[in-house]
């Protein structure tokens, strides 16, 4: 096996998605070990950056998830401090924290995404629900875990809504989204291949955080109940969507919805995908006969292909 040297597990970190980060930290810390590589675990919200020349770390496994950590600006620190780091570079990684910018290069590029408002104080909300209809989503552009992210079902909310997602201090534009009741899915993307679909089936109302980190009876099909035709077409969009904001060789994941007919739209992408037991990149990746700890060895090795 290729020797690594002394590998920091950036985890933690300053995010509303720390905790998830932890998770996903340890398991990744666990499985490195267990293929005889120089692991530890680093939290810059613990200790400084610059430690990591200090401490002679050689390669940073970034899995910092949220503000600071999937943004840009670790992966800008990383490069400052001459250290190779897994995961997108600095514009992918920006791009890819605002959804908001990815649609608008989605959509220059004539991919399919779901009809959205970026909302404002002034904004007409009664318009705003007649136009995308009820029920609709709302949520900020710049969190992640679905932080933020509120349902609206009935003819007045939006303005509440938009009101309390204000107070909150959220990263990013406030945008309003058409429900799509087809059903939610999702396409990992690795060395610009895309993985097996996966449909997720939340026994909630939607993917919320509960869904994604606390719940257990959260399905999900894997293979996935796509027709051959769509499934082919959701890998071909994943790698279209997640080359379009400079994902390059590394790993990513693109999330999607289905409309009632059947059309498949591109919601968002994650360009540090979660590698907790709840994760889907490990599911799909085990799903090619890939281990996790071989998955993490293999995510590891782009640290050194940008």
């Amino acid at each position: 096996m290729q020797n690594f040297g002394k590998i920091a597990i950036l985890m933690g970190g300053f995010s509303s998605e720390r905790e998830v980060s932890l998770t996903s930290g340890r398991a990744i810390l666990d499985a490195l070990r267990s293929k005889g590589i120089d692991a530890h675990a680093f939290d810059p919200a613990e200790t400084n950056l610059a430690e990591l020349k200090t401490q002679g770390f050689q390669t940073a496994f970034n899995i910092l998830h949220g503000t600071y950590g999937e943004d840009g600006t670790v992966q800008g620190a990383l490069e400052a401090l001459g250290i190779p780091y897994t995961g997108c570079g600095v514009l992918a990684s920006a791009l890819g924290m605002d959804k908001y910018r990815c649609k608008l290069i989605w959509a220059a590029l004539n991919l399919p995404i779901p009809p959205f408002v970026v909302l404002h104080d002034d904004s007409d909300f009664t318009a705003v629900e007649q136009q995308l209809g009820l029920p609709l989503f709302v949520k900020p552009a710049a969190e992640g875990s679905s932080v933020g992210v509120h349902k609206v079902c009935n003819a007045g909310e939006l303005a509440d809504v938009y009101d309390l997602l204000r107070s909150q201090n959220l990263h990013g534009e406030i945008l309003a989204e058409q429900f799509m009741s087809g059903g939610e899915y999702t396409c990992g993307v690795f060395n610009q291949q895309a993985l097996p679909t996966i449909r997720i089936i939340p026994k909630n109302d939607f993917y919320d955080w509960e869904a994604k980190y606390l719940r257990d009876d959260t399905e999900y099909l894997c293979p996935s109940d796509l027709s051959d035709s769509d499934e082919q077409l959701m890998r071909e969009l994943a790698v279209k969507a997640f080359a379009a904001i400079g994902g390059g060789n590394t790993c990513g994941r693109v999330d999607f919805l289905k409309g009632a007919d059947g059309k498949l739209y591109i919601l968002e992408v994650n360009t540090l995908p979660g590698m907790t037991s709840h994760s889907l990149i490990p599911k799909a990746a085990k799903q090619m006969g890939i281990e996790f700890a071989d998955l993490c060895v293999s995510i590891l090795q782009t640290a050194y292909s940008k």
